[in-house]
């Protein structure tokens, strides 16, 4: 079993409430506009990350990030990405790539709007833990925290923070 923390649209903001929530992760995911290296660093002194760069990512954090990391962890196939859109929404490349690779988790941030969905054309469940970073027009900091186990992805909870 794995304790996730996903979080997305930090734009160079990482704070010690964040940290708190990373250090109680197994794995912190990042799905992209991170905004700057210290931040990952910040993470990485924590936790295990994995992430993708965003739209407002340098050459730094493209170099040491892709734009899509898949993987499989316990027995979930995920895939991060940072604009994919969402079910019956998806970003052009999303749609042509998402039935080859076939994940049980397809997350994506950009939006900075928290959502969490079932798509059952792809049979897949989708999140986007919206924004965490203090830049943005949402009024709400958020993040995603879960486990997966085996082939379960449960336990999923909603933290907020404040802006």
């Amino acid at each position: 079993m794995k304790k996730i923390l996903l979080l997305s649209d930090t734009h160079s903001h990482i704070d010690e409430n964040m940290l708190k929530y990373c250090r109680q992760a197994d794995e912190v995911w990042h799905a992209g506009d991170i905004g700057n290296e210290d931040i990952t660093n910040k993470i990485k002194e924590v936790s295990r990350l994995r992430a993708v760069y965003g739209n407002i990512d340098g050459a730094e954090l493209r170099t040491e990030f892709p734009l899509d990391n898949i993987f499989i962890i316990e027995k979930v196939k995920v895939w991060i990405t940072h604009i994919g859109g969402y079910p019956n929404r998806y970003e052009p490349r999303i749609r042509e790539e998402i039935q080859n690779i076939s994940p049980k988790l397809f997350i994506s941030g950009h939006s900075h709007i928290l959502k969490v969905q079932f798509d059952k054309k792809n049979n897949l469940l989708h999140m986007n833990p919206g924004a965490a970073g203090i830049y943005g027009f949402h009024k709400t900091r958020t993040m995603l925290r879960f486990e997966i186990d085996g082939y379960e992805i449960k336990n999923l909870e909603v933290i907020e923070l404040k802006k």
